[in-house]
């Protein structure tokens, strides 16, 4: 019997084909999984699919406030408050038990050793700022070892001030930390001549569009260890920047001010005593608050169409719960036109518009929200609640439970879910 090969089955070429592209992509995969590469190119595939996602599914701009705003010019000083079992609180200046000191002339010139400089990974400039700043009290350690308590998924495009806090006074040993709002040019000078450098909040402008229509403004964390009033300038540590920038006062309070001037200390215990000297009654965080306040609301007088001075005042008279008059001014700054990314941010609005039963206006912004930053936990959240609200409990639920997977450990999902559950 004559042998007689068989025929060798061959795959059709376009099946071959989408094998060998999966291959191809799967290898690409695996390879971008690998720290080295994902940190020089997480950043342009981030990038790549925002842009995408924006062309595909715009996100529409912020509606007009649904309700009309009381007149917040003439404010009361009495909170209604959430529930009848809670006393009626009074607003008044706080007053300071002795009377301030005389502040002590400071240099005209003050330059602290520069620490030693980190640039930052992908969102991280809340961590990298701060371990320079720590850094500078000899603390061992970088971006990544307070990212990965505080920032544990790289995504995470926010970090709080509050979070920042909490990483010192639970992680850094002997130093202290605080923050307040409400700064000036003169108080970062008077802190750095103490011998601190000192941290803030401001917005600047990147470097690119991230969609077509981008506006291009982000938050973004500063070190300052150094002034010069020669020439006007602070000296700055910019995770994004570089070390050793000069940034003119009129620039950078300018910028700060999207941020309601909130300035970070980090101190050894035995600093303490003369921060309190230098920040007087602004020691206080209700007599600091209290003086924001006011500055706010002079600036919203000096210039109406200042949209950082209204979204300040709402954010103040957020922190005194006087809720009604802080959705007022967040009508107005949303008139106005805040930047696109400040929900990113900043979350006065969310509570404003809950505590205000305005639950249309809170679920405008949280899902405008969203729409640019689909991971924030805090738009999570209060989307959350927004739904809780109106009676969606399962859809709440969800939220609760994704804004708890976008922030593992975050106290407030774990409570709205607890809450929820047992209510």
């Amino acid at each position: 019997m004559k042998y007689q090969p068989q025929h060798q089955r061959h795959l059709p070429p376009a099946l071959t084909g989408l094998l060998g592209l999966a291959g191809v992509l799967l290898i690409g995969y695996l390879v971008y999984l690998l720290p080295p590469v994902n940190e020089r190119l997480g950043w342009r595939v981030e990038y790549a699919g925002i842009y995408l996602k924006e062309i595909i599914d715009p996100v529409p701009p912020l509606p007009s406030p649904a309700a009309v705003s009381p007149n917040i010019m003439t404010p009361t000083f009495t909170i209604i408050p959430p529930t009848s079992t809670q006393p009626i609180q009074t607003l008044t200046p706080v007053p300071t038990s002795t009377p301030s000191p005389s502040p002590t002339p400071i240099p005209g010139h003050v330059r602290l050793d520069s620490p030693a400089y980190e640039k930052e990974d992908l969102n991280n400039c809340g961590p990298a700022a701060l371990s320079m700043n720590l850094k500078f009290f000899g603390w061992q350690g970088d971006q990544f070892t307070i990212s990965n308590i505080i920032k544990p998924i790289r995504g995470d495009r926010n970090v709080n001030v509050e979070e920042l806090q909490y990483y010192v006074r639970n992680y850094a040993g002997y130093l202290n930390t605080e923050y307040r709002v409400g700064g000036t040019i003169e108080r970062l000078k008077q802190i750095i001549a103490t011998g601190i450098p000192v941290m803030i909040e401001e917005g600047y402008k990147i470097d690119q569009k991230y969609w077509p229509k981008d506006d291009m403004w982000a938050g973004h964390y500063l070190l300052i260890n150094g002034y010069n009033d020669e020439t006007g300038t602070f000296l700055t540590q910019d995770v994004f920047t570089g070390p050793d920038v000069e940034v003119k006062y009129t620039d950078l309070d300018k910028r700060w001010q999207s941020f309601n001037r909130v300035y970070i200390l980090v101190y050894p215990a035995e600093k303490e005593t003369e921060l309190k000297q230098v920040l007087g009654e602004d020691w206080d965080p209700d007599a600091n608050r209290q003086n924001a306040l006011e500055t706010s609301r002079s600036e919203t007088e000096a210039d109406p169409s200042n949209v950082y001075a209204w979204f300040n005042l709402g954010s103040n008279l957020v922190y005194f719960e006087r809720y009604e008059e802080a959705a007022a001014a967040y009508d107005t700054a949303r008139k106005i036109g805040f930047p696109q990314r400040m929900l990113r941010y900043q979350f006065g609005p969310f509570l404003a518009y809950f505590h205000s039963l305005r639950t249309e206006d809170l679920r405008a912004l949280t899902e405008n929200a969203l729409g640019r930053t689909p991971n924030s936990e805090e738009a999570l959240l209060w989307e959350g609640w927004a739904l809780y609200r109106i009676g969606e409990t399962f859809q709440a639920l969800e939220y609760f439970q994704k804004a708890l997977d976008a922030r593992p450990g975050y106290a407030d999902a774990e409570y709205a879910l607890n809450f929820v559950r047992n209510n």
